[in-house]
């Protein structure tokens, strides 16, 4: 469950960025088409998990061998490890566990899909169904919610609901047990003809065929219309929610930019590579690429793969590595008629950046003056491409202590991407990094701080919270205050 936890003056249209990062999965993953090997991996996987668990080894051979037998919406209901291993991969954002899953997301997703239209074909607009959930929240997530009222709430998870209004009341009142936790009683008003997410009715379908649910895929958002104690209990409370077809301005246009920076005529698992990369899953994303290395059979298919697995090495810091694959690369696009020059200035600007990391300045300005002469010459002088590549020459510049090129190229790659890119990019909060970094290294304290505090504030805003860099600028942010 995604809100917005930031101080109550905030834009409460505001999601956590998670929200963004699985929805983008999620859509790549209804790209890809999943073999019967990647059953196989996952039913592996499943018995390493649940080695000395001798019921759930029972589930997972049941699964194994029953698994086309019954609809994926049977096995989601039904009482094994699948539910929870599911939900809690998607609320946690765990990558490794959601890609080893992935075959049945995109399954169930199209099941419920499926289901949907059926029920709701004709249905008309305004009619407004009203459906109920019960669950457990903690304190802390609570407080959240009630900063946000009026604000906006995301299900990163396929979302389990009822008809019956008793039987989810029962459920929120059955979680005051715990005395961590406060009892929530979801009240949700949808209009079928108006949702972005499908749902259906599952009697008949589940394992519980009895049970009056309604299951909604991935990423449901609703307005949080109002919330108010059940029977004067302090633990207790009523949340009702309005479904919209809403979104974070700041992380759609964010992810409209990424969905367009992934390539769209790319293969799904090549455009999951890229998001990982994103996500800083660095060891994962060079996984994926090495696999789709060795199923290349064309010269030309192996040009981009080379470059991203240059950009994983230069991430690791293995700048040697990195090279090798970027050469590789440019050999290709080079000799591949015609040459695509925006591809080979993306090379550039990868070598550029590994020997920048290895301290060889002459070399890094060559390679990134190539890729900003390229792209001068081919894009438009507002491109952000451009701005990327005048922020990567003040990055050498600063390194050569420099700093008056390096503000100057910062400062011009600022003009283009806050005229460009959404106040919560990442490649914005970088670029505030740099600039704030330079004011550190001159000594300008009280000119770095207010860039420290954007980059961390835009990286609060759309890195996952364990990001690296969110920690590194963190503490960049103290360092600064300490000298103040």
């Amino acid at each position: 469950m995604a809100t917005n936890d930031h101080e109550t003056n905030k834009n409460l249209n505001q999601l956590d960025c998670s929200f963004m990062y699985t929805q983008i999965l999620k859509e790549i993953l209804l790209t890809i088409k999943f073999k019967p090997e990647h059953l196989e991996e996952f039913i592996n996987f499943c018995r390493e998990q649940f080695a000395k668990n001798d019921t759930e080894l029972k589930n997972i051979k049941l699964f194994e061998q029953e698994y086309y037998d019954h609809t994926p919406i049977w096995w989601y209901t039904s009482e094994c490890f699948l539910y929870p291993m599911l939900n809690r991969a998607l609320r946690l954002m765990d990558v490794d566990i959601i890609i080893k899953i992935g075959f049945f997301i995109r399954n169930l997703h199209d099941d419920i899909e499926q289901l949907y239209s059926k029920q709701f074909a004709g249905y008309h607009s305004g009619k407004t169904l009203t459906l109920y959930r019960g669950q457990g929240l903690s304190k802390s997530n609570f407080d959240q919610m009630m900063k946000t009222k009026g604000g906006l709430i995301a299900f990163n998870n396929f979302l389990s609901t009822s008809k019956n209004r008793d039987i989810s009341l029962d459920f929120a009142r059955k979680t005051l047990s715990n005395l961590e936790l406060v009892g929530i009683f979801f009240a949700m008003a949808i209009d079928p003809s108006k949702s972005t997410t499908p749902f259906a009715s599952i009697i008949g379908v589940s394992e519980f065929a009895d049970e009056d649910e309604v299951l909604f895929s991935m990423h449901t958002i609703f307005r949080i219309h109002d919330i108010k104690p059940i029977n004067e209990n302090d633990r207790l409370f009523q949340v009702d929610l309005i479904m919209t077809s809403d979104s974070d301005k700041d992380l759609e246009m964010l992810a409209s930019r990424m969905r367009k920076e992934t390539f769209s005529d790319a293969e799904g698992w090549y455009k999951l590579g890229l998001v990982l990369i994103k996500m800083g899953h660095l060891d994962k994303a060079q996984q994926i690429y090495e696999i789709l290395l060795k199923q290349a059979t064309n010269e030309s298919d192996k040009a981009p793969i080379y470059n991203q697995l240059g950009r994983i090495k230069d991430f690791q810091e293995k700048e040697k590595e990195a090279v090798k694959f970027y050469e590789k690369s440019l050999e290709i696009y080079q000799k591949t008629p015609p040459p695509n020059r925006l591809n080979i200035a993306y090379v550039y600007n990868g070598i550029g950046n590994a020997y920048r990391n290895m301290n060889d300045y002459s070399k890094a300005l060559l390679s990134h003056g190539i890729a900003l002469e390229i792209r001068q010459e081919l894009l438009s002088s507002a491109d952000p491409d451009v701005g990327y590549s005048h922020n990567n020459l003040g990055m050498v510049y600063e390194r050569m202590k420099d700093y008056t090129n390096a503000l100057s190229s910062y400062k011009k790659a600022l003009e283009i991407l806050q005229q460009k890119l959404s106040s919560a990019d990442p490649n914005l909060g970088f670029l505030y990094y740099n600039i704030g970094n330079t004011y550190y290294n001159m000594g300008a304290y009280s000119q770095a701080l207010p860039f420290y505090e954007r980059a961390v504030d835009t990286a609060e805003r759309a890195l996952p919270s364990n990001h690296p860099r969110l920690r590194n600028w963190r503490n960049s942010l103290k360092l600064v205050k300490m000298r103040l």
